[in-house]
């Protein structure tokens, strides 16, 4: 249920979380993800915040990749860029492409720093065509469309 509601971008999945837990359902990676997911999806920065840290304050549950990235995402998309590239430096596993392109997707209008993000992500995977359609988005919106053009050819 957790997933449906995090796909869906329904806050109600924190609530159910919250029913699971006084339950004493035993409470797993995957259930985090999900509700780190909804969090993001519903731009619910303190709560998504406060969940990621009971993870292994309360859970005893390590961070995986995908954790961050959803942590990524809320604080990248909330306008909080440098919260963002501060938690990614602070990871303790590579970030990956999936954890730049999380916080490249809210930078289109941003068009110097999403260029450098979209470089990182091209570094990392020289092959992720999603990185060169993000690189070129970046350019167009930012009126460059010579350089726009180039990523194309």
């Amino acid at each position: 249920m957790l997933g449906g509601y995090a796909i869906h971008g329904h806050s109600k999945g924190l609530r159910r979380f919250e029913l699971m837990c006084e339950e004493g359902l035993d409470i797993d990676k995957i259930n985090f993800i999900s509700l780190l997911s909804a969090c993001s999806h519903a731009a619910l920065v303190v709560e998504g915040l406060r969940y990621f840290e009971s993870m292994t304050a309360v859970f005893n549950i390590s961070a995986v990749v995908e954790d961050y990235a959803c942590i990524v995402d809320l604080l990248g998309c909330a306008g909080q860029l440098e919260q963002a590239e501060d938690l990614i430096k602070m990871m303790p596993c590579q970030p990956g492409a999936s954890v730049w392109k999380r916080i490249a997707l809210c930078l289109q209008s941003s068009w110097q720093y999403g260029d450098g993000i979209a470089k990182k992500i091209l570094k990392i995977d020289p092959g992720d065509v999603g990185a060169y359609v993000l690189l070129s988005n970046i350019h167009t919106a930012a009126g460059k469309w010579d350089s726009s053009a180039n990523i194309h050819s």
